[in-house]
């Protein structure tokens, strides 16, 4: 196996877990948060899938599907157009509001498609190219690719512990 059937693995699987987290969900529960000062499920899928935007995008020299597509617009979300959700505080997160889970996941889908086309490109040597070299030392491709997979599942996990205190709430 190489290391691009890896990553193309490793990002199927954020997509999966994405669609499971907020599948069936209302407004008001994509919105819910456990206290004051938590993220919603709503922000944390927009979260994981904008940082997956992003930094795909800018290591791959895409656009982002984001601002491309015109996500930006469909979400309506009052933030600044390069937000990320980096640094956002409560009443930001409390901007990320949608009226279905199909919102997050046609963006979240449409991001997954631009990532998994320029996973089909990569060559080994690729992987070692220097994409931030405002790092010590700086940031490779191959670990930038890890870095975003890395955080998206931990954001997808949280999504779904959030979705677990809803559910356990409810009954």
């Amino acid at each position: 196996m190489h290391a691009k059937d890896i990553l193309i693995e490793g990002y199927g699987r954020i997509r999966e877990e994405v669609h499971a987290a907020v599948g069936g969900l209302g407004p008001d529960e994509l919105a819910a948060r456990p206290t004051p000062e938590a993220n919603s499920i709503a922000w944390l899928v927009w979260h994981l899938t904008r940082v997956q935007d992003d930094h795909v995008a800018d290591a791959f020299g895409l656009n982002q599907v984001w601002l491309a597509d015109g996500w930006e617009k469909r979400f309506g979300l009052g933030l600044t157009r390069g937000a990320t959700g980096f640094g956002h505080t409560p009443a930001q997160v409390a901007k990320v509001r949608v009226d279905s889970p199909d919102l997050l996941t046609g963006y979240h889908d449409a991001v997954h498609a631009q990532t998994l086309g320029a996973l089909r490109t990569l060559t080994a040597k690729d992987l070692e190219r220097v994409v931030d070299e405002n790092w010590d030392p700086p940031v490779t491709l191959g670990v930038r690719l890890v870095s975003v997979l890395s955080d998206d599942l931990q954001h997808v996990g949280q999504a779904a512990y959030a979705r677990g205190l809803l559910q356990s709430a409810a009954s």
